[in-house]
């Protein structure tokens, strides 16, 4: 670190449901969404739902004056719609995706198809080492029996686990994306006691936006007003985190959002409300690294792993229960298959017999069981992956657990705090 003054640092964050030729006025708010980083000059860019390239090379080409350094991170099918732009000379990327991502056969959802992932990028500012994530979590599509849930909290998990070890020599960390998980869920309290991270809706000294800092709102035309009725109107599933290290202190002065349509248009930027954060970096000796708070959240972090490993067994017992029904189902198709090439060998050994079946439905059985025992197949290996997935991070937490237990047991200053 070679600076002294502080640093005037913001960020932009926007989830821009940017599916062409599904999202309704695709184009038309792409190009509105490059006019508004033009006008705001902001420092960096967080994009998600980006998903097609040329809108990506588009707004790379409108922001260019502005933004002459981006990213767009690829990954999955159709991409990983993360895409970053920046006032400032990016120096590295790095893309890491989520091992777990819904399921192919819902196809309705679409997130396995988008390859979910967290994207890196490093800038120096000045002598400050500033890493910078953007990420997308799986949506959250029904409350009430989220089947996604522990699919969310392990990527939650790896998130966590990539800012930790990644991040190590960084002067300041930034994380902005769509979480898509309320302020006190569970992934996001996991996210926050493990990284460190703070909340800039919570830290800013100023806040002009939405109510609640809402990001997801009934008021928008683009969205299904009924999920959002239990809770009022309106949640908070964006967001942009933030922490320093012991040689920067960071600190959010303003955080605002948009707020309904584009001037002058009937339409809004996106589904998402967008999200403007303005940080300062000040230098100094004590800076507010997560160390000293970290160490004072031992047994709420321990609750938390607790609570979270408790939830991927729970998606570990389900992933095992539809892996055993599909190699059921497919054993019984082998066996229907093998009946299907036994009845078709009897005319081979029995002289002069007749196919006991009209060949039009013995061939369309046949098929169907073939159908049948490959669909099984793929639903095994796929089940098996997940089952391997969920119970690598169920051993990652356990390792977790039991290192932030003797941590605890360690502290006595926590524990007399604890008891208090």
């Amino acid at each position: 670190m070679t600076t002294s003054a502080p640093i005037r640092f913001r960020v932009f964050s926007l989830n821009c449901w940017g599916i062409r030729y599904l999202s309704k006025n695709c184009k038309e708010r792409f190009v509105r969404i490059g006019d508004l980083l033009n006008q705001e000059q902001l420092d960096i860019a967080l994009l998600q739902e980006v998903w097609c390239e040329k809108d990506f090379l588009f707004l790379k080409k409108k922001l260019s004056s502005i933004y002459p350094y981006s990213h767009y991170f690829k990954s999955g099918f159709i991409g990983s719609g993360l895409a970053v732009f920046s006032k400032h000379q990016i120096h590295d990327a790095f893309l890491y995706r989520y091992s777990l991502n819904g399921y192919p056969y819902m196809a309705q959802h679409g997130d396995w198809f988008g390859g979910k992932a967290v994207g890196k990028v490093l800038l120096n500012i000045n002598g400050l080492k500033i890493h910078v994530f953007v990420t997308h979590l799986h949506a959250e599509y029904c409350r009430e029996k989220d089947s996604y849930l522990p699919h969310r909290v392990v990527q939650a998990w790896e998130l966590q686990q990539f800012i930790r070890h990644t991040s190590a020599a960084a002067d300041v960390v930034i994380l902005g994306g769509d979480l898509n998980m309320h302020p006190d869920d569970l992934g996001t309290r996991l996210l926050r006691n493990y990284t460190g991270l703070q909340d800039s809706f919570n830290e800013a000294v100023n806040f002009d936006g939405c109510e609640e800092g809402h990001t997801h709102i009934s008021e928008n035309p683009f969205t299904n007003t009924d999920n959002l009725v239990p809770f009022g109107g309106g949640i908070r599933i964006d967001y942009i985190l933030f922490k320093g290290s012991g040689e920067v202190d960071v600190s959010c002065k303003s955080l605002s959002t948009t707020k309904g349509p584009v001037p002058g248009h009937p339409f809004p930027y996106s589904d998402h409300e967008a999200l403007t954060a303005e940080f300062l970096f000040t230098p100094t000796t004590k800076g507010n690294g997560c160390s000293e708070r970290q160490s004072d959240k031992l047994p709420e972090l321990v609750n938390t792993v607790n609570e979270a490993r408790t939830e991927v067994k729970v998606g570990l017992h389900c992933a095992e229960r539809m892996c055993h029904t599909a190699a059921r189902t497919g054993i019984m198709g082998l066996i229907l298959l093998v009946l299907e090439l036994a009845i078709a060998a009897v005319p081979l050994f029995a002289l002069g017999a007749e196919q006991p079946f009209p060949k039009a439905s013995f061939y369309l059985l046949g098929a169907l069981c073939f159908a049948i025992l490959l669909a099984t197949l793929l639903l095994y290996v796929f089940y098996s992956m997940e089952v391997k997935a969920l119970q690598g991070t169920e051993d990652q937490m356990r390792l977790a657990l039991s290192s932030l237990q003797e941590r605890l047991k360690e502290s006595p200053k926590v524990l007399s705090s604890d008891h208090l």
